[in-house]
């Protein structure tokens, strides 16, 4: 009868129930972590690429398809995955952009580039699609405007 008291009052085992209940929220919490990590990598390269982009539109001797290839071959560099059905990234240019200026002084010519990425959650959005949630994708946008470069006479 003694050893039977013991064995009720032991708690061998406890720590293996509460790892169980405690280990998806630790996996969730990872998972959601690396998952964020991808995106922010997304959000640092589809900034640079509409940055890159610009800088090529604004330079003399280029028109828009030298920007969206230059735009492409960052995000390929960057490892952005992308697709041409439907066009991920959309890579849009306003070659005639006007940048406001303040009072009193004319407005300046230049180019704009905006690159819209639209991110699909590897992890977390078919997770969250169990519990009826709408984590499948979110548009990561980069935008970049710069002044219009003017040639040097030699």
């Amino acid at each position: 009868m003694n050893s039977l008291t013991r064995r009720v009052r032991s708690e061998r085992g406890a720590e293996l129930i509460e790892f169980a209940l405690v280990l998806p929220v630790l996996l969730m919490t990872f998972l959601g972590i690396v998952d964020f990590g991808f995106l922010f990598q997304r959000m640092e390269v589809v900034t640079n690429a509409a940055r890159e982009g610009a800088r090529i539109a604004v330079l003399p001797g280029y028109v828009q398809a030298d920007v969206e290839a230059r735009v492409q071959a960052y995000l390929a560099a960057g490892g952005v995955p992308t697709t041409s059905s439907p066009a991920n990234p959309q890579v849009l240019v306003n070659m005639a952009f006007s940048i406001p200026m303040p009072a009193g002084t004319p407005a300046m010519s230049g180019k704009r580039v905006e690159v819209i990425y639209t991110y699909q959650y590897v992890l977390i959005g078919p997770i969250a699609s169990w519990f009826s949630g709408s984590i499948a994708s979110v548009p990561v946008r980069g935008v970049a405007i710069m002044r219009d470069e003017l040639a040097t006479a030699p």
